[in-house]
């Protein structure tokens, strides 16, 4: 092993070294192709945020090499250190405090609930006070407005003034890319999903989206679903209109059959 090679150099050299293609890999991990290319020729710039560390960890499991045993190429690769081992003697700690939270609740629960004498004593009755116990009104009948009651909880509006509601929620790291047209004069909106995380933003009239793994992701625009139909590892791209609608690629037209002739169309029999 030469000191000067990188992590993608290495994970290239076990993976030639195993007769595997970059197709024959890519299909069999189910990553896109151009994170490979990327990882071998070290740029990891063109990867997703915050997946250059996890993928060079699943090609290295899968072609056998060792990163533990070449630290120093792995520190290179960018993204957040691995966190040390816990304390054992911390854990415990923790655990005693848990307990010790887990008891008082009990005890505040019994207490609320369990009667003390006094509140468990009757009161007496009003012919040995001379007192006769007050009365409350009934309460007023409920008001049938149609409009909504402070700290009445409404619906998100899917479309108003300030654009069309999108939501995505991902059961995977997935990389996100909102175009607005460029006569709308919007921002791009770029956005890594988390395994989860749900995201909601605003786009006003008509944008562009494009997701890089479009089989773990969830996405509602203006409150339709989109079935999109994309898979893992593959990316996809949506165009929708002012008001949220999907336009969807139109299929190329069939071709007309060519009409058939009777035998009278071929001109008088002899």
């Amino acid at each position: 092993m030469l000191e000067e090679e990188s992590v993608g150099q290495l994970i290239q050299r076990a993976r030639m070294a195993k007769g595997l293609t970059l197709e024959a890999l890519a299909k069999e991990l189910k990553l896109p192709i151009r994170h490979l290319e990327a990882i071998e020729g070290d740029h990891w710039a063109a990867l997703p945020p915050g997946r250059p560390r996890p993928l060079a960890r699943q090609l290295a499991a899968r072609l056998e090499v060792d990163l533990e045993y070449h630290t120093g190429a792995f520190q290179i690769v960018p993204g957040v250190q691995e966190l040390e081992p816990p304390d054992p003697r911390q854990e415990r700690l923790e655990r005693m405090v848990m307990g010790l939270l887990s008891a008082a609740s009990v005890v505040v629960v019994l207490w609320l609930v369990v009667p003390g004498p006094r509140l468990g004593r009757k009161p007496p009755p009003s012919y040995l006070t001379g007192l006769a116990r007050p009365t409350l009104p009934p309460p007023p009948p409920p008001a049938s407005s149609p409009y909504p009651v402070l700290g009445e909880l409404l619906p998100e509006s899917p479309l108003n003034e300030q654009g069309i509601l999108v939501s995505l929620r991902s059961m995977g790291e997935c990389s996100v890319r909102i175009e607005p047209q460029p006569d709308q004069g919007g921002e791009v909106q770029v956005h890594t999903l988390r395994v989860s995380e749900p995201w909601q933003l605003r786009v006003k009239g008509p944008f562009t989206l494009l997701l890089d793994d479009a089989g773990v992701v969830n996405v509602e625009v203006a409150g339709r679903r989109i079935a999109h139909g994309g898979s893992v590892g593959e990316s996809w791209t949506g165009q929708f209109d002012g008001e949220g609608r999907w336009l969807q690629p139109k299929l190329p037209a069939l071709p007309a059959a060519a009409p058939v002739r009777g035998d009278d169309e071929d001109g008088p029999r002899p």
